[in-house]
């Protein structure tokens, strides 16, 4: 299933849940106050503080983690563009024969880079992309080793370090692709906002009436931050995108004539 629709879903069924719980807890908080108002509240300040405790670390955790991950993403698009872009120019050091097919090399390899994550979320297509850029990479190494061996100058040799760099990258890239919390860590935030829900539902049951704005801000507010974490983990999926920075590739693309 596409993960955009699971983060939806998640947040949704969170929000649903919180609104429940909170209403479930208001009831059984004024039906223990019927009983012995004074005993039903003993000792649930330590509880409830404990709780939201937890439940704003391990989202002040998970914000934290994720916006960091999205920052170095976009960080390594732009890595990825300036060692190919260095790798490009100095081809200009191979002897002139050996420099037409290289660079069509080049342009070829640069096509399957953009078009693995234009696929996505089409995962098997772009992995199928993947595997064609990883593919390729082996021939541009053998034809730049070859060609700097056969050149008259030392100065070729300045290629090599310059494609490591650039493969490098981009093995870089598809790990941090990769590079995610565990489930059970969603799956706890998810548990503990619906504890909280529960806990602060059954502190409401003071009141007469229910607090509408209170009941839907609280589950709305926490049901959409936890969507924003999942959409900053998968950011080419949802609403929050690095696709723009795709951009510093396709131009140096266009350089490559």
């Amino acid at each position: 299933m596409d993960r955009t629709i699971v983060a939806i879903m998640f947040a949704g069924g969170l929000f649903v849940g919180m609104i429940a719980l909170l209403e479930w807890g208001r009831r059984l908080g004024r039906r223990h106050q019927g009983k012995d108002e004074e005993r039903a509240r003993a000792g649930l300040g330590a509880v409830e503080g404990a709780v939201f405790a937890l439940m704003g670390l391990l989202v002040a955790f998970t914000f934290s983690g994720a916006a960091s991950r999205f920052d170095a993403r976009r960080q390594l698009i732009v890595e990825e563009a300036n060692s190919i872009g260095t790798a490009w120019l100095r081809l200009d050091l191979l002897p002139p024969a050996a420099q037409p097919e290289l660079r069509d090399l080049f342009r070829r390899y640069v096509d399957l880079r953009l078009a693995v994550y234009e696929k996505l979320p089409d995962l098997e297509a772009a992995l199928a992309d993947l595997d064609k850029a990883n593919a390729l990479q082996g021939v541009i190494w053998s034809n730049a080793v070859a060609a700097s061996q056969q050149s008259p100058t030392p100065l070729a040799a300045q290629l090599i370090p310059a494609l490591n760099q650039m493969f490098d990258i981009a093995a870089t890239r598809t790990a941090s692709a990769r590079m995610h919390p565990p489930p059970i860590i969603f799956v706890l935030l998810g548990v503990l906002a619906l504890m909280s829900s529960l806990l602060a539902g059954y502190a409401m049951a003071g009141g007469k009436t229910r607090s509408w704005i209170h009941l839907i801000g609280f589950a709305l507010i926490m049901a959409t931050t936890v969507y924003v974490i999942l959409d900053l983990e998968f950011p080419r999926l949802g609403i929050i995108r690095v696709d723009a920075f795709d951009q510093v590739l396709v131009e140096l693309r266009q350089t490559m004539r």
